[in-house]
């Protein structure tokens, strides 16, 4: 993330980021294998909170179908 980043809403610059994973469509959603991971980044002077699209790895989508 960039440490430039600044709030489209209020012009904030202090940020907290996290990462989530969510299951797609189809058979991902039915299976409940979490093949999506987005950097969710929310400004916080007014929480205002953004997603980037990040990548996943095959280990970790066949990983996450035998663990769930």
């Amino acid at each position: 993330m960039s440490t430039r980043w600044e709030c489209p809403k209020c012009g904030g610059r202090h940020y907290d980021a996290d990462e989530i994973t969510t299951t797609g469509a189809g058979l991902t959603k039915f299976f409940n294998v979490q093949n999506r991971k987005f950097t969710a980044v929310t400004c916080d002077q007014c929480s205002y909170t953004e997603f980037y699209r990040g990548t996943t790895s095959t280990l970790g989508n066949i990983l996450d179908f035998f663990g769930n």
